[in-house]
């Protein structure tokens, strides 16, 4: 079996990499970039649509609201990478937002922010892949009518893309990124040129439709939740910025310089491609609308239901560049393959946490040790587990995925920043250099000036968001942090319970004597070898145990006990009701309370098989026995084992296996310089 499952896994995952090989992992800037940055980058591509859908249920009208809002949006992204910048450099960690609040805030305050961030991470890869998936059902019927599996064909993939290790997936999607981003300021400078320079006009396919709004004339509080509503949908492109700061450590040396630069390159392509999206949008005259089949008229005519709405990025496109055209299909197709590769912002970023989580002894110890390929593989088959069950619960569709979202962000985004003006008050109060409280005091300013505006978007979020959704994210966030909570304490109280006392104690205190007892069925080899164990032992009492089950079979035992003349004691149990495990127990327990001081070491002989159904048929009393008096205080259980002919077939195997190399596993080693052959000449 071992051979069977080492070919998949090397072949899909590659070969093992030694724990000195870390440093050949870490990532430079170009590849960071695609694989911490491609959420907030990829975001683009449905965070202008997410606007103008909230705006056009106030009708057409609405829409001039739109450059405001990404202004405010624009402004919101430099403030949280500005805050960001700062944090990266105090602590170069891989923390990020958690250890920044358990530090500065109280670990309370580090777990709210654990448990925002792991339920961000899961909706991130849900809603990534389920638009991605939607993007190309557009194209391809058979997506559409298959949504949830194809959504967890991606999520498989992706999985074992990451499990293959960062620097290799980082790889695989530096390419379809950079081309987005490309494609994407290819469309604005092309269309700003023919509209400034050649005075062209460039017409959406959505361009002649009217919308019915569903509130007409909208005005005071009406129209400002409405415009704060389409703000907190426009905060979607916020999402997988504090990524950079937890994945510091996967970065080269200097670790926070270069983190910090790919934060501010990934804050000003995300907020350029997000406002020239948004400014084309207004001048191609795309409409789109929440209910389109009813609220989207075509010549005074509802559309329909067969009527398929296309993202607000394929319009423009489309516009620009006319349909059809290579850089329209060149960028339709880099969209919908870099909503899968945002994920992978995910991918990386819950388990990193999950591995500083399981240090902290909040998550267990398994999720922080690394793979094979020095990847953090159980953190990114959790995560792949968390969001396969997440796209089925909600049928891989985005427009219901996405309003869970933006909470968990802006929660960390808050507490964080909250946390480093703390941080910068802490070492200002003992900081005398006048250069350096300079720049204390503009870091702080900065972390204020974010936390305020963050708090204030989180209140937006949740007040606009709450009933659409964003309460399963909460209910999300305490089902975490509950559980966290719980796993920190059994493994306090764990460890308060096993910690080596100073003094003398009771389990230093040598026993008494030792009382050892063979448990035998009948007489063969196995007994004979576990009894010779036994005296071997040099207790100071050796007996032999049974259960009268079968009343001819003990006689029998009997009889053969004493003609071979075993000269160790034989005790029998009477078993009215045919047990075997329950006698036993009780029997044992009876010896601890005469003698407590005593050891009572029970010696079992077990059977060794070779293959996994032998299991089935051999040792089940053994392992009930062992299950019920690993529960017995002062008792030692004993396995003696005796190979059968099976086990040895198995070892002959196992020997084969280790001779044998997985592909990938031998490497040529350095090349031999040859002899010159003679040339013949003189």
């Amino acid at each position: 079996m071992s051979k069977l499952t080492d070919v998949p896994k090397r072949i899909l995952i590659g070969r093992a990499l030694r724990s000195d090989r870390l440093g050949e992992t870490l990532l430079p800037k170009r590849i960071a970039l695609p694989v911490f940055a491609s959420d907030p980058l990829s975001s683009v591509a449905y965070a202008p649509g997410e606007v103008l859908l909230v705006l056009s249920i106030a009708g057409v009208s609405a829409y001039h609201f739109s450059p405001w809002i990404a202004v405010a949006v624009v402004v919101l992204m430099f403030t949280v990478v500005a805050s960001y910048r700062q944090n990266v450099h105090a602590y170069p960690s891989g923390g990020g937002d958690y250890e920044v609040a358990t530090t500065n805030l109280g670990p309370q305050a580090g777990l709210t922010v654990a448990s925002a961030l792991l339920v961000d991470y899961v909706l991130t890869v849900a809603v990534s892949i389920s638009s991605g998936i939607e993007n190309l059902g557009s194209a391809v019927p058979f997506v559409v009518e298959h949504k949830v599996l194809c959504a967890v064909a991606v999520i498989v993939l992706l999985t074992l893309m990451n499990l293959r290790g960062v620097k290799e997936s980082g790889k695989l999607f530096a390419i379809p990124t950079y081309v987005f981003v490309g494609g994407v300021f290819i469309m604005i400078l092309w269309g700003a040129f023919r509209g400034l320079v050649l005075g062209d006009t460039m017409r959406a396919p959505t361009a002649d439709y009217h919308i019915k709004a569903e509130h007409q004339g909208l005005a005071g509080f009406a129209l400002v939740f409405l415009l704060l509503r389409a703000f907190s949908s426009g905060c979607a492109a916020l999402t997988g910025v504090e990524a950079i700061s937890n994945g510091v450590p996967a970065f080269r040396k200097p670790k926070s310089k270069n983190a910090a630069t790919t934060l501010a390159m990934m804050g000003l392509l995300a907020v350029t491609m997000f406002c020239g999206i948004i400014a084309l949008a207004m001048t191609t005259k795309v409409r789109m609308a929440e209910t389109p089949a009813t609220d989207l008229l075509h010549h005074g005519i509802p559309v329909g239901p067969d009527y398929v709405q296309n993202p607000v990025i394929s319009q423009v496109a489309e516009a620009v560049f006319g349909k059809g055209s290579f850089l329209f299909i060149l960028l339709a197709a880099a969209t919908a393959l870099v909503l899968f590769l945002a994920a992978n912002t995910a991918y990386n970023g819950f388990p990193l946490l999950g591995s500083i989580l399981a240090q902290d002894r909040y998550l267990p110890r398994q999720l922080h040790t690394r793979g094979d390929r020095l990847a953090f593989s159980n953190g990114i088959v959790l995560l792949a587990g968390a969001a396969t069950l997440l796209v089925f619960i909600y049928g891989a569709d985005s427009t219901r995925l996405i309003q869970l979202y933006i909470v968990g962000v802006f929660v960390s985004f808050t507490l964080s920043q909250t946390g480093m003006v703390r941080h910068w008050n802490r070492h200002l109060a003992a900081e005398k250099d006048p250069a350096k409280r300079s720049h204390m005091i503009r870091s702080r300013a900065i972390n204020a000036f974010g936390a305020f505006f963050t708090g204030l978007v989180l209140v937006v979020v949740l007040v606009t968001k709450f009933t659409h959704g964003a309460w399963v994210a909460l209910l999300g966030m305490c089902i975490f942090y509950a559980t966290m909570t719980a796993i920190r304490k059994h493994y306090d109280r764990v460890a308060e319970e096993i910690a080596a006392p100073e003094g003398p104690s009771d389990d230093m205190v040598r026993p008494s004597r030792v009382h050892s007892v063979v448990l035998i069925s009948k007489i063969h080899r196995p007994t004979l070898r576990a009894l010779a164990y036994a005296k071997l032992m040099r207790s100071d009492t050796l007996e032999a145990l049974t259960v009268n089950v079968d009343p001819a079979e003990t006689k029998a035992l009997r009889e053969e006990w004493e003609r071979r003349g075993i000269d160790v004691p034989l005790k029998v149990l009477d078993s009215p009701y045919r047990e075997i495990t329950r006698p036993v127990i009780e029997y044992v327990k009876s010896l601890r309370k005469e003698s407590p001081r005593d050891a009572i070491s029970v010696i079992i002989p077990e059977y060794v098989v070779g293959h996994w159904y032998e299991h089935l048929l051999h040792n089940q009393s053994a392992l009930r026995l062992k299950g019920r008096l690993l529960f017995t205080p002062g008792v030692m259980v004993t396995s003696v084992p005796y190979q059968l002919a099976s086990s040895e077939a198995a070892r002959a195997r196992a020997r084969k296996r280790q001779e044998w190399s997985a592909p990938g596993a031998v490497r040529r080693g350095p090349a031999v310089e040859r002899p010159k052959e003679p040339s013949g000449k003189e």
